[in-house]
């Protein structure tokens, strides 16, 4: 029984890594056009944006590694660890937009 709650778990946190990727790279392609949006505005202010795009991907790529090691070892401790990276990755991105709306 508890095995099955075990595989169930694991089904679910893949399938939430799964789609936060997916979110990202959405967010991450919406981000790219609005630098493109912004070097006609300002380059200094594309340099930052890129800088915090590159930075955001790096640190979603070793979060979900963390995330899907974690995962694999204990269950528990990866679901929470899911939802501090949501939670991250969600301040990040507010802070990006809001940047680009005071931009």
């Amino acid at each position: 029984m508890i095995m099955m709650v075990m595989v169930v778990v694991e089904m679910v946190m893949v399938i939430v890594v799964i789609v936060v990727v997916v979110v990202m790279v959405l967010i991450m392609v919406l981000v790219m056009v609005m630098m493109a949006v912004m070097m006609v505005v300002n380059v200094m202010v594309m340099v930052v944006l890129i800088a915090m795009t590159v930075v955001v991907m790096v640190v979603m790529v070793v979060l979900i590694v963390v995330t899907v090691v974690v995962t694999l070892l204990v269950p528990v401790v990866g679901m929470i660890v899911v939802l501090v990276m949501v939670l991250i990755v969600v301040v990040v991105m507010l802070g990006i937009m809001v940047v680009m709306v005071v931009v």
